[in-house]
């Protein structure tokens, strides 16, 4: 076999753009929803009490993916990254393995990129101001695609006031509280989901919520009260309502399928996206591998193109 080209963190974001991630994930929910990429829900292993691995595949465009990616939330304390793992692109024709990527980049990529796409789909016209809700390699890239897609200025809060205080003053931001991040315009949360940011006191006419933080089992950002009085979206319902910030107010019967719409169906327009100016939207965000096949292959052209380097193996 030849020598297979690997792509590590810095080399995955020099190789693809905020505004190239936005507009691949944007096409990847597109193709989703009209059948042409396919996958399957993703897959969790537990390693109690540390954390839990997952495996999601992914086909489309003609690539086939699977990524294999970790959450240890207790890392952090050890020096190392909560999120580690690798993506392994193959031809999807003849199973051919073109390519390997660092998992961590491109999850951040595709987290913010899907927060703009959504944001520019459900959010009202004029919307600018952002709130950040956790700034570590997540929330910041959120924050970075926001600010590609014309967003902000924003308000950056975080338990580490360095985190907040860098991202601020790399985007020319501010430094702010939980309270004065949830006043503005688009609010996004970017946490472990191990505790509620967002309750109903919260809600406002107009908001705009991502929800991007509560991606497995028993996590959650939001109160089920402020779900449930919100017009949901979601970026897929199988992972949504059995894992993500969804999953509390529909296990309360509180919120069914007819309540809440994928976002590839509003960007399709097969269906319709925020229902007036008034409302609360809210979007809720799982992670699909549909997603990270698109940035993935971004990289890969990229590299193909000589516009990147890679390290290689021989396997």
């Amino acid at each position: 076999m030849s020598e297979l080209p690997v792509l590590h963190h810095d080399a995955v974001l020099a190789a693809v753009s905020p505004a190239e991630a936005i507009e691949r994930v944007r096409e990847a929910l597109l193709r989703h929803h009209r059948g042409e990429w396919v996958m399957p829900s993703k897959v969790y292993l537990e390693s109690p009490p540390f954390g839990d691995f997952r495996a999601m595949p992914a086909r489309g465009g003609g690539l086939a993916i699977v990524k294999w990616v970790t959450s240890f939330p207790g890392n952090p304390g050890y020096g190392l990254p909560t999120v580690t793992g690798v993506i392994c692109v193959s031809d999807a024709e003849n199973g051919e393995p073109l390519m390997l990527l660092d998992a961590r980049s491109v999850t951040a990529l595709r987290t913010g990129a899907v927060a703009a796409v959504a944001t520019a789909a459900l959010a009202r016209a004029d919307a600018r101001s952002v709130g950040i809700i956790g700034c570590g390699l997540h929330g910041a890239w959120v924050a970075r695609c926001l600010a590609v897609a014309g967003y902000g200025p924003g308000v950056c809060c975080d338990p580490s006031n360095e985190a907040a205080g860098s991202l601020a003053r790399e985007l020319s931001w501010e430094v702010g509280s939980r309270e004065q991040a949830a006043r503005c315009d688009v609010v996004s949360c970017v946490t472990p989901g191990s505790s509620v940011v967002i309750d109903a006191g919260d809600l406002r006419p107009g908001l705009h919520l991502n929800m991007l933080g509560a991606d497995g089992p028993g996590k959650a950002e939001a109160s089920v009260g402020a779900v449930a009085s919100c017009a949901l979206f979601c970026d897929e319902w199988a992972q949504a309502s059995h894992g993500g910030e969804l999953t509390g107010a529909v296990q309360a019967g509180l919120v069914t399928r007819e309540q809440v719409t994928d976002l590839g169906a509003v960007l399709t327009r097969d269906a319709r996206g925020r229902p007036g100016a008034e409302a609360v939207t809210l979007f809720d965000s799982t992670g699909l591998a549909i997603q990270d096949l698109a940035i993935a292959g971004a990289a890969l052209e990229a590299w193909r193109e000589g516009r990147v380097q890679a390290q290689t193996v021989t396997l």
